[in-house]
């Protein structure tokens, strides 16, 4: 009998992140816990949440994959992961440090976009007000 393999994308919003042959099992993270994928499971649909994402290709030593929230979709033999951000092709010791990294540049962008919106929020409240004020 012939073994099975599953072809893997991961999919970022901007770029195709991998791309994998002879994946011969997946582990994700959805909000209910981790699941394995093999390649002969039912054809499915699961939301995943920030994790490590697992999979080992024939011959090779496993790969872990940073990622954030996605969806992730197989059929048949064919899995598609789709997140918005991904780091990987480090030891796991090393993509601890990098997702740390990461998730404080993340964080200064959200405080300077949640400033910016502050702003833009009072402008419009001080506008409508004056507007208000203003008419007869």
């Amino acid at each position: 009998m012939l073994s099975a393999h599953m072809n893997l994308k991961i999919l970022l919003p901007y770029k195709v992140f991998a791309q994998l042959q002879h994946v011969v099992r997946i582990v994700a993270v959805t909000p209910q816990g981790s699941f394995g994928i093999l390649p002969h499971r039912l054809d499915c649909v699961a939301s995943l949440t920030a994790g490590l994402l697992v999979y080992e290709c024939e011959g090779a030593d496993e790969v872990y994959v940073a990622i954030d929230e996605g969806v992730l979709v197989k059929t048949g033999f064919d899995v598609v992961i789709s997140v918005r951000n991904a780091i990987g092709g480090l030891v796991l010791s090393d993509l601890h440090q990098a997702v740390k990294q990461e998730f404080m540049h993340l964080d200064e962008q959200e405080q300077q976009l949640r400033s910016v919106l502050v702003k833009m929020e009072s402008n419009f409240m001080r506008r409508l007000t004056d507007f208000h004020h203003d008419r007869p």
